[in-house]
């Protein structure tokens, strides 16, 4: 497993952009793909958006497709979810998630074997 460390949460207003960071604290080697998932209060937690570079993808949830860019720099380590024109329903905590997923579960947690402690966005109206 890589630890993973997410920071940029923060609290902002319904139309306001915001950049999240991932970083793993050694080499991602071992995984294909890294990727974004968000819980919100009282909900399961769900798909956000995933790089899966192996492949040279990238897949986004429906709900955030056009608003949210995920990258990544290999050389930092580091992955990034750059989420724009952000609404109250976009509130959770989002996780960082690395791993080695195959087809059938690259938008699934059981795509992924190490998980970030998370970091929380609040989205105000």
């Amino acid at each position: 497993q890589v630890p993973l460390v997410e920071s940029g949460g923060k609290s902002v207003q319904t139309g306001d952009s915001l950049r999240l960071s991932c970083a793993a604290s050694r080499s991602t080697s071992g995984t294909n793909a890294m990727a974004w998932f968000r819980q919100a209060p009282g909900k399961e937690r769900e798909f956000v958006a995933t790089n899966w570079w192996i492949r040279g993808k990238t897949y986004y949830a429906d709900s955030v497709k056009g608003r949210f860019i995920i990258s990544r720099d290999g050389t930092k380590n580091t992955l990034y979810l750059d989420m724009n024109s952000l609404k109250p329903e976009d509130t959770a905590v989002y996780y960082c998630a690395a791993g080695r997923p195959i087809s059938s579960t690259v938008t699934t947690m059981t795509g992924y074997t190490s998980w970030g402690q998370g970091t929380q966005v609040t989205v105000s109206s």
